[in-house]
Parts: C-alpha cells; structure tokens; sequence
C-alpha cells in the first residue's frame, strides 16, 4: 500500500509538472505568439541570431518540440535556410536545458507567489495580460510540482527493491540511457524527465555517472516526438527534425563513452551536487551547440541525401520555377499559368456536382475532396511564391499583375470551398434522400449549373488576355445571374403558395443551391473588375445617385 501511495504521488507530481508546461506554452503563445513566430522566421540571417532565436522561443514557449515544429515548418516554405534551422535547434536545446535550471532553484515561498501574481494578471485585461497571466501560473505549477517531486521521492531512500534496480541499472549504462529515453519520449519532454531525474539524484541513490548517463538519455528521447510529428510534413521539414534527432544521437553516443569521467569533473567543479542533472543538462547542450555548430552546412548537406527530395506530384504546383523569380515577367507568367490550373481543377469539381445533380449518381463527386484539397494547396503556394517576387523592387505594373493573379487565385479558392462545403452535401442529400424537385425547379437550376461553368470558363480567358469587352460582358453576366436567382426564388415561393409536394419537400435545398451558385458567381465575376478600374468604369457603389 504504502509503494502505491508513492507511485501515485511521483506520477500526480510529474503530471502538474507538464500541466504546468502546458499553461506556459499556451500563455506565451497568447502573449507573444505572433512575436515569437516572427522573430523566428526573421532572426536567422547568421549562426548567432539563429542560435538567440531557438533559444528565446524556446524559453518562452518551455517546449524545444514546439520549437522544431516551428522552424521545420518555416523551412518548408522556405524562410529559413536549413543549414540555420539546425542552429536554431541547437539554441532550443540549450533554451530547454536552461529552463531546467532555472526550475531547480526549489524555492518553496516562490511557487505560491508566482501562482498569485500569475492569477491576478488572467482574472481581467488584454489578452497579452492574460497570456503573461497564464504563463506565470504554469511556472508556479512546475516550481510546486519540483517540491512535490521530492517528497514523493523521500520515502525512496530507504527502499531496497529501488537500490537494487539503480545497482543494476549503474551497471548497464546502455539499458539506462534507453529507460531515461523512453521516459522522455512518453512524457514529449525532456524538461520533465530531468526534473524526475534531479528527484531521484536528491535522494542521495544515484551514482555520477549514472546520473550523466540518464541525463544523455533524457536529451536523446527528447529529440523524438519532433521527428514523429513531422513523418508527414514535406522532406525539408523532416530533414531539420531529423537532423536534431542525428545530433543529439551523435552528442550522446561520444558523452556515453565519457560519462564516467565527465561525472568526476562535475563533481570537482564548485557545483551543488542536489544540482547535478541539470548542471550536466546544460552542460552537455552547450558543448554540443559549441561543437556543432561548425558543421551546420555539412550537417544539411548530409540530411538532404538521406531524405531525399519526393519525386514531382501531379498535385504540387507544376510552373513554379523559384529560379524565374530573378526575372519578374517570367515568374508572372508561370504563375499565371498555374493559376490557370487552379481554374481548371475549380471548373472540374463544378462539373462534377453538375453531373450529380443531374444524373442522381453519387459516384460523380467522390474526387471533389481530394480536388479542393489541391485547390487549397496550389492556391497556397501561388501566394508564397508571389511573396518572394514582391521583394523584390518591382516595377508597378508588375507589382499590380501580382495582386491581380494572387485575387484571382483567392476567389477560385473560395469558390472551391463553396463547391466542397455547399454544393456537395445538398446534391448528396438531394440523391441519398431520393428528392425530386420539380420540373420548373430542376429546370432552373440546372440552367444555372451550365451557366456558371460557362461563366468560370469566360473568367479564364478574361484572366489571360484581359480584354475589355469581355470583361464588360462578365459584369453584365453578374447581373443576369442576380435576375435569375431572383426569378428562380419567387418561381419556387409561388410553387410552395400552390403546395406542390415536389416544392415543399425540396424548398431549402432548391434555396441553398440558388445561394451557393449565385456566391460562386459573385467570386468569378471579381476577375473582371481590376480590368474595369483601370477604365475608370468601376463604381464603389450600386447606389443610384440621388436626383437633383
């Protein structure tokens, strides 16, 4: 009874430890977030700055893994260099290590005070007062759980089972760098698999050099849940969560042939031996930021042969050529000709729901997903790519056809997502529910299906060669699309006054579908307009001026 008692009190104490991680995170992340993540981005022009930049993020957000995640995800749209990314890296284990420190300190008065000033922040104010707030009473947490720690441990001292299993494991340094590891990796934090580790060291158990060796282990299973989070992202992604992963395998491997007598030269040291894991913590990550730092470039050198770049998708932008971006006009161009693709996969979703609708056959809109995703995707991309053109010192017309293809390619976003959110579900009930709608009702919305996408492709060609005529006939389109929305709605009202059953049973469907289709026009028409207000023929405003 009294081994459970102690389990629950270490497990209850390591819990409120990454509680209190969490709320640190999430206040940090409300407070300074926006901050945090451009300073990122933006401070890695050398070593140092990159270095600062992990470090200070991670210190903030108290989680090297939201750090990794971060940058890796900066690298895949490519505003940080990958021979940086590692170095930043190498600041957020450094950032973490000082972290540990700093929790060790154990002061008892501090805790309840930090939580105190912590809640006075959150009870009111901006929301950066409540993120500091919040943050506050996460570190407050992490210092109590520090002291509950320790007396969850104190009746350990006299336990021989845990003699005998430290005995062991002094004795086996591989077998317990993995256990430290694993310990690490479950928990996604080495912060709290060293403040277990500095628990146990208090109680007086653990060896020197076991304790480096657990230490080597809590720094290696922390490298993990980066690499795992990131199986899915892009191979620039990877490479950065790997190449951490490599580092530190590599740090720990050689420090694993010295532990022994890096532990003696940590006790000659005039350091606290209470102290000792986190002193090893952080002295282990700042050699390893010293030492490897040099070899960065090698370093993403090496991960880009062992992930490899995936082999061109069908689904990724075809025409964007980062080496075009040196010549403005060409980079235009092949980002209009991608932009056309995103058209083209927009005309083929509303022909597929178009067929649905009319043919009540389900198996016409099952690829309309996967091509919204793509939408989504290339559309993206298009934005990312013009980003960089536009720093550049573009000439104006240059910089105004960049607005236009980046508008376009937002609204056939949109319209996208009307298609996959809208148009979609009501065609599938309309066929999973076996609605019939009236002849007239059908009727109408079939000829306004067609006329959309012939709508869509007019706005493709508008787009291409800007003509003024025809982009005079699009707006013109607009307001027949408004006129037959409109006819359509009271023809469907009045058909409900007359209690068709066909009508009554599809009256909200039929509207949505009105709606969605006259929205999806509204976005299409929009790529005449850039034409138009250059003419000088564009009004702000419907409004017919008041007569005089």
């Amino acid at each position: 009874m009294a081994s459970t008692i102690v389990m629950i009190n270490l497990f209850g104490a390591i819990a409120l430890l990454l509680f209190g991680l969490t709320q640190v995170k999430e206040g940090a992340s409300r407070a300074f977030g926006a901050k945090l993540r451009t300073g990122l981005a933006t401070g890695t022009r050398s070593g140092p700055r990159s270095f600062a930049s992990g470090f200070v993020a991670t210190v903030a957000l108290q989680s090297s893994t939201a750090t990794a995640l971060m940058t890796s995800s900066f690298v895949e749209r490519q505003l940080i260099e990958p021979r940086m990314a590692q170095i930043v890296l190498l600041g957020a284990n450094v950032g973490t290590a000082v972290t540990a420190w700093i929790v060790a300190t154990g002061i008892d008065w501090l805790s309840p005070l930090v939580i105190l000033i912590g809640i006075v922040l959150y009870k009111g104010g901006p929301t950066s007062r409540q993120g500091c707030g919040l943050g506050l009473i996460g570190i407050g947490l992490m210092l109590l759980s520090l002291h509950l720690l320790s007396n969850a441990t104190e009746p350990m001292r006299q336990s021989p089972a845990l003699a005998a299993f430290i005995g062991l494991l002094d004795n086996a340094w591989p077998v317990a760098l993995i256990l430290s590891a694993v310990v690490a990796f479950v928990s996604s934090s080495s912060l709290a698999a060293v403040v277990l580790i500095l628990s146990l060291a208090s109680t007086g158990i653990l060896s020197t050099g076991l304790i480096v060796v657990l230490v080597l282990g809590a720094n290696l299973g922390g490298a993990f849940p980066p690499v795992i989070a990131s199986l899915r992202a892009t191979p620039s992604a990877k490479r950065v969560t790997l190449g951490n992963l490599i580092v530190r395998a590599v740090g720990c491997a050689i420090a694993l042939a010295l532990a022994g007598w890096g532990g003696g030269l940590l006790v000659m040291l005039p350091l606290a031996p209470t102290r000792l894991p986190v002193d090893a913590h952080l002295g282990f990550n700042l050699m390893l930021a010293v030492l490897l730092s040099p070899f960065s470039r090698p370093l993403s050198q090496l991960m880009l042969r062992l992930v490899p770049e995936e082999p061109p998708s069908d689904k990724g932008p075809r025409y964007l050529d980062q080496r075009e971006l040196s010549t403005p006009i060409v980079a235009l161009a092949s980002a209009t000709r991608e932009t056309l693709g995103v058209g083209d996969l927009v005309e083929r979703m509303l022909i597929r729901v178009s067929d649905a609708f009319e043919r009540n056959d389900l198996s016409k809109i099952t690829e309309v997903v996967g091509f919204e995703q793509e939408v989504d995707t290339l559309q993206r991309e298009i934005k990312v790519y013009l980003s960089k053109l536009g720093r550049q010192d573009l000439k104006q017309d240059n910089a105004n056809r960049s607005i236009i293809i980046i508008d376009y390619a937002i609204n056939l976003k949109h319209i996208g997502d009307i298609v996959e959110k809208g148009l979609m579900p009501q065609v599938a009930k309309k066929i999973g529910q076996g609605l019939r709608f009236s002849d007239d009702g059908y009727e109408e919305l079939t000829k306004l299906f067609r006329l959309t996408i012939y709508n869509l492709r007019m706005a493709q060609t508008i787009f291409v060669i800007r003509d003024f005529n025809l982009a005079k006939q699009m707006m013109e389109v607009k307001v027949e699309v408004r006129r037959m929305e409109k006819r359509s709605s009271g023809r469907h009202l009045e058909r409900l006054r007359h209690g068709r059953v066909e009508s009554l049973q599809t009256s909200s469907l039929h509207l949505d579908i009105l709606r969605d289709l006259k929205r999806i026009n509204a976005h299409i028409v929009s790529v005449a307009y850039p034409i138009l207000d250059e003419s000088g023929l564009l009004v702000e405003s419907r409004l017919r001026p008041e007569l005089e």
